[in-house]
């Protein structure tokens, strides 16, 4: 470091850093033509900065004894800011509501929390910064408004609205976890018969209090744009069982696969642990066993489409999510076309970061690669030769993707309205105009809901498998 003696201004050499004072998670800066760092009784100026990027905020950060805010200049007893003083003393701390902020030309980056549910509905912005109103400034200011005239009163009030609103849209700035964008109300509840892990199991979706199916009953679109679809969960996340819609059943409930009279479960292929995102189905679609995809070259796998959705929250078997479609992967699962539809639930915190398949690698690096890898050798500890995959593995984008659920969609229709053979599927519903209704004693016929423990399973199922050969 070298002093510029007569200027009072300590100036960092080329290539040196931040003093290791600075705080725990700093701005960041891709290039500061001339940054003054001052001593403690020295004259502060920093220049404006150019191309600042601000990663975290951090609210101590004008408690340190020199100032980090662009086009400062020192006063007698604090520094000034845009015609106002900022007191620059270590001890003392700005005000929460400090007008800096929307001076510096620099954004907060808000943190959320990676354990953070979705809420069911937008909370109102508090009506100031404060967690409660104080009591002596509220007793004043009623008093102080009945003693002024109309005219001062309504100049008053439209103050104190003004201070309102400024004061909420602080308290957003401020807020530690950002508000996930709103899906539309679904009041779908789950009806669960006998323990999960036994052949008895089953989980039925209700609207209302009413059995629905979630292959016929729940719409595809949660929104009137189509651009918000609606999914239903089989199997969280991190789980083994392999769960799926019954087509077969009355309401089509969802069940623990069978094979030769025992459940199944999916292999822990190393590095993984069960499924790798929360598995599921778009309702009201459908892959035609009798229709071959031109560029698959292979029939549908006569089940609803499936679904990965990729966002942070472990779900439950029933749970209907509103998402946002991302891509898809062609899965070749025995000569038949078994689309993957990648999603991202709305209010997970990172949807408004993802809106296509190059969003999911540029912030999820390596879950493409390790969804690919899933699904080629899951099968392998059986005993079955691996699957391949259509587009040499590649993800298509959204618009490939939003064209392959138009089709199963229409595939649906046609299945619902009897065009299509339905071979052994079950197409009761309650709600779909014009196709077969659910008979009423059917519906009575279907078991109270039972909050059951689940029962034990076996401890292989927790075994890791190493494939000679696949990626980690």
């Amino acid at each position: 470091m070298r002093k510029k003696e007569e200027k009072g201004i300590v100036e960092p050499e080329a290539g040196s850093f931040f003093p290791t004072d600075f705080p725990s998670r700093p701005w960041q800066f891709h290039r500061f033509p001339s940054l003054f760092i001052p001593r403690r009784g020295q004259r502060e100026r920093i220049p404006a900065l150019s191309g600042c990027q601000l990663n975290q905020f951090n609210t101590g950060i004008a408690s340190k004894p020199f100032s980090m805010f662009p086009g400062v200049r020192r006063v007698s007893k604090g520094v000034q800011v845009g015609g106002r003083a900022l007191n620059s003393n270590p001890l003392s701390r700005p005000p929460t509501a400090c007008p800096i902020l929307a001076r510096t030309g620099c954004s907060p980056v808000l943190r959320t929390s990676a354990t953070l549910a979705p809420p069911t509905k937008q909370a109102p912005p508090p009506p100031s910064l404060s967690s409660s109103p104080s009591p002596p400034l509220s007793s004043s200011s009623s008093l102080s408004a009945t003693a002024l005239s109309p005219s001062s009163s309504s100049r008053v009030d439209r103050s104190v609205s003004s201070a309102s609103s400024r004061a909420a849209l602080l308290s957003k700035h401020f807020s530690t976890s950002a508000a996930p964008p709103q899906s539309p109300t679904m009041s779908y509840t789950v009806r669960k018969i006998g323990q999960a892990n036994t052949l008895e199991h089953r989980v039925y979706i209700e609207k209302d209090g009413q059995p629905v199916s979630p292959f016929h009953d729940i719409p595809l679109y949660a929104n009137e744009q189509q651009t918000i679809l609606n999914m239903v969960v089989e199997i969280p996340r991190w789980t083994n069982a392999k769960q799926e819609i019954s087509k077969e059943e009355f309401l089509n409930p969802i069940k623990q696969d069978v094979k030769k009279g025992k459940l199944r479960y999916v292999r822990n292929c190393f590095p993984h642990k069960g499924y790798l995102w929360n598995y599921g189905a778009f309702p009201q679609t459908w892959e035609d066993p009798n229709t071959v995809h031109p560029e698959t070259k292979a029939k549908g796998d006569n089940d609803p489409l499936d679904v990965c959705e990729i966002g942070e929250l472990v779900g439950y078997p029933g749970q209907v999510k509103q998402v946002k479609v991302l891509g898809v992967m062609a899965l070749l699962d025995e000569e038949e076309t078994d689309w993957k539809v990648i999603v991202i639930d709305v209010n997970d915190p990172l949807a408004p970061k993802l809106n296509d398949v190059e969003d999911v690698e540029r912030h999820l690096p390596g879950l493409l690669r390790a969804t690919n890898e899933w699904f080629r050798i899951y099968k392998i500890p059986d005993g079955k030769p691996e699957n391949q995959f259509a587009f040499s593995g590649e993800c298509k984008n959204k618009k490939y993707a939003l064209d392959v659920i138009r089709e199963c969609a229409d595939a649906w229709e046609k299945l619902i309205s009897g065009k299509s053979p339905r071979g052994e599927i079950s197409v009761a519903t309650t709600t779909v105009e014009g196709a077969e209704r659910a008979d009423a004693a059917q519906l009575a016929a279907i078991p109270k809901g039972e909050n059951l423990p689940p029962a034990p399973i076996d401890g292989s199922v927790d075994k890791w498998f190493f494939i000679s050969g696949a990626a980690v």
